[in-house]
């Protein structure tokens, strides 16, 4: 019982940054598990999926901020607390999508041209109709931001799961939005942690256009010729 008392302390504790800014440890572990998913993800393994699960609920409580601490001024972002949520639900259609894949892994693709066209709406259109909802709900300014990353990352998880070699370009659009939204609303472990993300995913599409390349223009090595050689042929200047 002290032991788990310990564990939920620990979880629960803060750590002070220069400036006074404090900093949530499952803020950080959470952000832990959410980069070894990424890694995962960019090496096409499926426990990449349940990885991130873990790392999405730790940081669902994070992001609910003042919803589940007793102080009033914590600052809570819904768009990033509810897209924990769709990840959690994203990540279980793609976690069973890998299990089922040909071969036992996913190979990367690009979305056809009307995915691709989808994509862009469902981005925009998410982002405008969200944000009165996200305000109207106390989320942190700027709202469209919080909108923003809420659509982004939900569209950036479903191409992962469905095997696009876009969803990394998806995650770049987030990140250059997210980053200065979690800034400026004090979470700095998970801002900083996309500040890596954005490099990282760069790799990422890197790794898996290279992937979708080596698959569909594979390097065939032929046998030797067992055949034997005429003497004509052999002597031939």
């Amino acid at each position: 019982m002290d032991a788990l008392q310990w564990l939920v302390d620990a979880f629960n504790s803060q750590w002070v940054l220069p400036g006074g800014q404090t900093l949530l440890v499952r803020e950080v572990v959470g952000n832990a598990f959410g980069l070894a998913s990424a890694i995962g993800g960019m090496r096409r393994k499926i426990w990449a999926w349940p990885v991130g699960i873990v790392g999405n609920l730790l940081l669902l409580t994070v992001f609910l901020g003042s919803i589940l601490s007793p102080d009033p001024q914590v600052p809570h972002l819904l768009g990033q607390a509810g897209r924990q949520i769709m990840f959690i639900a994203v990540a279980i259609y793609g976690w069973v999508r890998w299990r089922n894949a040909e071969g036992g892994r996913i190979s990367p693709r690009w979305a056809p041209t009307s995915a691709r066209i989808g994509l862009v709406l469902v981005m925009v259109v998410g982002t405008v109709a969200l944000t009165p909802v996200f305000r109207a709900l106390g989320s942190w300014e700027p709202v469209w931001a919080d909108a923003w990353t809420f659509v982004g990352s939900l569209l950036a998880t479903y191409g992962m799961a469905k095997g696009w070699t876009e969803f990394w370009l998806l995650w770049i659009a987030v990140d250059v939005v997210g980053v200065p939204l979690l800034f400026s609303s004090g979470f700095y472990a998970t801002g900083l942690m996309y500040v890596f993300y954005g490099l990282f995913t760069a790799t990422g599409f890197v790794i898996w256009w290279r992937a979708q390349s080596r698959a569909k223009h594979p390097i065939v090595i032929l046998p030797p010729d067992p055949s034997p050689r005429r003497p004509e042929e052999s002597d031939a200047v």
